[in-house]
């Protein structure tokens, strides 16, 4: 079964949120993604509290850039997100916009490598483990969490690139892919994982999940062409929907059929009604999708 989802986007004010996740609940959505992009909102604040005014809603991060977060920071707020709401947190880490990684001091010479030794130290800590490393950036000595989660939560990766994308199939549990992938571009980026994986001997489960901007409504077209416009994507084929309930869920089955596991589907950061939008994926769009 494909999973579903929305996003809260940090255009709108961090007050918003409870009125958002709670309609979320109520109308059975499956899962609610929140972004911590520069500077608007954190990605850890609004999920916990997301996650306390909700009781069956999962709550995901896409995503905590990894240059602005110690690990074990990351590792002790992961855990204590999974052990108060076991079941219910997802996890994604990515290089951040490097830009505004520079804004704050941040920027990596190597957001790859940063990345890998980020993710390895993560999930080992994730699994309680007690880790010693001296990497290019990331060093830990004698480190272990005293309330590591019962079971390791999965850790996913945001990235684009052609050596993120191995290296997320190499380290890390799923992969998070933008809004600006077609289903083509999942396809590809879904062998690039593959290709990973196989280089690291992996053969457990990988999930991939992928943002799809929508709209719907009256305006619909309009609102995706304008956001489209504006991030220089509007020339990209079969890129977004608009439309009613059956064109996105169209949209949503191509994604799948191209090896995305979860379709989150994401406002325009204008979108009139945030409600409506959840209402509309759970009790419109999600029986049209197996």
């Amino acid at each position: 079964m494909t999973a579903l989802g929305a996003v809260f986007r940090p255009q709108l004010p961090p007050e918003k949120l409870r009125d958002v996740a709670r309609v979320a609940e109520a109308a059975g959505l499956e899962e609610l993604w929140l972004w911590e992009d520069c500077f608007l909102e954190s990605g850890i604040a609004t999920a916990s509290a997301a996650l306390a005014w909700t009781e069956r809603l999962r709550v995901g991060i896409g995503l905590l850039p990894v240059p602005l977060r110690n690990v074990a920071v990351t590792a002790m707020e992961t855990a204590t997100l999974d052990r108060l709401f076991p079941g219910r947190f997802t996890l994604t880490v990515g290089h951040g916009v490097q830009d505004w990684m520079g804004q704050v001091g941040a920027r990596a010479e190597s957001p790859v490598t940063l990345l890998r030794e980020y993710l390895d130290a993560l999930r080992a800590l994730l699994r309680g483990e007690r880790v010693t490393t001296d990497g290019r950036y990331v060093k830990l000595d004698d480190v272990a969490l005293d309330w590591p989660p019962p079971a390791a939560p999965e850790v996913l990766a945001g990235v684009t690139g052609p050596r993120s994308l191995r290296l997320s199939g190499e380290a890390a549990d799923g992969t998070l892919l933008t809004d600006a992938n077609p289903p083509e571009g999942v396809r590809k980026a879904r062998g690039l994982i593959d290709e990973g994986r196989a280089a690291a001997g992996r053969t457990d489960p990988h999930r991939v999940v992928v943002y799809l901007l929508t709209t719907t409504g009256p305006d619909a077209v309009a609102r995706l062409k304008a956001e489209q416009t504006a991030s220089g994507m509007d020339k990209v084929p079969d890129l977004g929907v608009a439309g009613d309930a059956g064109t996105v869920a169209k949209a949503v089955h191509r994604l799948v059929d191209a090896g995305a596991d979860t379709v989150i589907l994401q406002p325009t950061g204008d979108e009139p009604d945030p409600e409506g939008f959840v209402r509309f994926v759970a009790e419109e769009v999600r029986p049209l999708v197996p």
